[in-house]
C-alpha cells in the first residue's frame, strides 16, 4: 500500500459497443450489443442504452433478443478495437514506463514511475487529463480509478463508470469498502459469493468482521488470507509493464451440436492449425498441448499432454490433439472445442515429431469449467478471449476473414459506386447496407443482391476523435 493515490487503473466504458457507435453514426444513442450472432452467441458488450434493458456481458445472445428486440446486433471487430487499444494504451504510455495492460480496454499505470503524480492533487489532475486527451483522440470515454493500490484502484474505476474519475484516498479504504458487496472484491464470483451469503456474509465490513480464520474455514486457506487482507483494503501488487503471454488457444462454439466423431476430429486439427498459427504470430513455442471438450449439457472436460520440449510444428500440435480427443467421451454431442499450447518459450525443439509419436509426459485431467479464473482485478468482458483475435469465435460470431459473399451485421463493406459502408443485415439472397463512415452525418440504406460485383468487404476505417473531425462520444 502507498501513502499517495498513485495507481491509476483505466477502464473504457462498454469499449467494443462504443467504438462501435463512435464508427457508425447511426447507432450513436441506440443500443448496440456486440457478440456472437448465431443461436448459441454470446453478449460480449452492452452499450449503456442496451443495460437499460437488462442486457449485460456473456448474457445468451438470445435472451439479450427478447430483452432488447429494437438493438442493434453485430459481431465484434477485434481489427478496429485493436487500433483503438493501440491509441489509448499509448497514451498512458506517455505518462510512465509502467503501464500494466489487462485486455484491449483495461490497463494500470504506475504514476509514481512516470514523475507524474506523488500526492492526490497531482493524481487527480493526471488522471483528469488523460480522460480529456481520450475523448479528444478518439471520441470514446474512460473512467479512471486513483487509489494507493491496484485492488482499490480498480475498484474505484468500477464505482466512477460511466465517464467518471474517483480517487480514493490513503486511509478511508476500510470506510469505502465496508458497505460494498463482497462481489465488489476481484475473484469473488457467483459461487464464492453464494457460499459466503449463506454464510451470513454479503459485505465487505462482514468480511472483516468474521476474520481471517473463520474466511479460511469458509473458503480455504489460500483464498481466505487473501481475502481478509482484500477486505482490508491491502495489495502490494506493482504494476508491472510487460505481461508475458502464459497460453495460446482457439475455441468454437458450434450452432448445432456435434456427434459425428469424424467431424469433431476434423475440427479438432482444423482449431490445432489455427492455434498454431497463432502461436507463430505471436513468436513463441509451447510445450504443453491442452484440448477443451464443452459437452451437450454443458460438462467441460480438458486435457492436456507435456511434449519434451516446445514445438510450433502444426503436426506435433496436431497428433498430440487427436491423441486428447480419444480419451474424451463425445457421446450425446459436443457444443464447443478448443486446443491451446501452454508453457510458452521462444525458441523450438527439433524433431518433436519422432518425440511426440513416442509420447511425451502426459498430464491429464478432467474438471468441470472453473467458476472465476485469472488473478484479481483481471476480469475481462466476455468475449474478449485470452487469443483477442480468435475471440470474435469464442462469441460465437464469425471470424473477420470472413467469406467476401458471406455478410454478418456489422461487417463493412465498400461498394463501387456507393463508398465506404457496414452491413445492416442480410438474408433471401439480398443484404442491407447503410452507407457512412466516422465523422459522417448518418447514412442512407440501400440493398443489394448478396452476389453483387459491386459490393466487396473492407477493412474498418480508422477512428478519428473530436480533435480530427468534430466527432463526438457516443451519447
Amino acid at each position: 500500500m502507498r501513502n499517495a493515490p498513485t495507481i491509476l487503473h483505466l477502464d473504457m466504458d462498454a469499449f467494443y459497443a462504443a467504438v462501435e457507435q463512435a464508427s457508425k453514426p447511426s447507432l450513436r444513442g441506440k443500443a448496440v450489443i456486440v457478440g456472437g450472432l448465431g443461436p448459441r452467441g454470446v453478449v460480449a458488450t452492452a452499450s449503456y442504452e442496451a443495460r437499460r434493458f437488462g442486457v449485460h456481458s456473456a448474457m445468451p445472445m438470445a435472451q439479450a433478443r427478447r430483452l432488447c428486440p429494437n438493438g442493434a446486433y453485430v459481431f465484434p471487430r477485434f481489427t478496429l478495437y485493436r487500433q483503438v487499444s493501440d491509441l489509448v494504451m499509448g497514451l498512458l504510455r506517455e505518462l510512465s514506463p509502467l503501464v500494466e495492460p489487462l485486455s484491449l480496454d483495461e490497463a494500470f499505470v504506475d504514476l509514481e514511475a512516470g514523475g507524474r503524480a506523488f500526492d492526490a492533487a497531482s493524481a487527480r489532475a493526471t488522471g483528469e487529463r488523460l480522460r480529456a486527451d481520450i475523448a479528444a483522440l478518439t471520441g470514446l470515454s474512460g473512467s479512471v480509478g486513483l487509489a494507493g493500490s491496484k485492488m482499490l484502484a480498480k475498484v474505484a474505476s468500477e464505482e466512477a463508470k460511466p465517464d467518471g474519475l474517483l480517487l480514493i484516498e490513503p486511509g478511508t479504504e476500510r470506510e469505502l469498502l465496508a458497505p460494498m458487496s463482497v462481489r465488489t472484491l476481484p475473484g469473488v464470483g457467483p459461487a464464492t459469493g453464494e457460499h459466503l451469503r449463506r454464510a451470513g456474509i454479503t459485505t465487505v465490513g462482514e468480511l472483516v468482521e468474521a476474520g481471517e480464520d473463520e474466511l479460511v474455514r469458509l473458503v480455504g486457506r489460500a483464498h481466505g488470507v487473501g481475502l481478509h487482507r482484500m477486505a482490508l483494503g491491502l495489495d502490494d501488487r506493482p504494476v508491472v509493464a510487460e505481461r508475458d503471454a502464459k497460453s495460446v488457444s482457439v475455441e468454437d462454439t458450434f450452432d448445432v451440436d456435434l456427434h459425428d466423431r469424424v467431424r469433431i476430429r476434423g475440427e479438432v486439427q482444423r482449431l490445432a492449425d489455427r492455434c498454431v498459427v497463432r502461436l507463430r504470430a505471436s513468436g513463441h513455442s509451447g510445450r504443453t498441448i491442452v484440448l477443451k471438450v464443452r459437452r451437450y449439457d454443458f460438462s467441460t472436460l480438458t486435457r492436456s499432454e507435456t511434449l519434451r520440449g516446445p514445438t510450433d510444428d502444426p503436426a506435433v500440435v496436431r497428433e498430440a490433439a487427436s491423441r486428447l480427443l480419444e480419451g474424451v467421451d463425445t457421446t450425446g454431442g459436443v457444443r464447443l472445442l478448443g486446443v491451446g499450447v501452454t508453457g510458452l518459450a521462444d525458441y523450438t525443439q527439433e524433431d518433436l515429431f519422432a518425440q511426440a509419436l513416442g509420447g511425451g509426459q502426459t498430464a491429464a485431467e478432467t474438471a468441470q469449467e472453473p467458476e472465476e479464473t485469472g488473478e484479481p482485478g483481471e476480469a475481462a468482458e466476455a468475449g474478449e478471449a485470452a487469443s483477442e483475435a480468435g475471440a470474435d469465435r469464442e462469441a460465437g460470431g464469425e471470424p473477420e476473414a470472413a467469406s467476401a459473399r458471406h455478410w454478418p451485421a456489422g461487417s463493412d463493406v465498400r461498394h463501387a459506386v456507393y463508398g465506404p459502408g457496414w452491413v445492416q443485415g442480410s438474408g433471401v439472397g439480398r443484404v442491407t447496407v447503410r452507407f457512412e463512415q466516422p465523422g459522417s452525418p448518418p447514412g442512407r440504406v440501400r440493398t443489394f443482391r448478396v452476389d453483387d460485383p459491386e459490393l466487396e468487404s473492407s477493412e474498418p476505417l480508422p477512428l478519428v476523435g473530436r480533435g480530427g473531425n468534430d466527432q463526438g462520444a457516443p451519447p
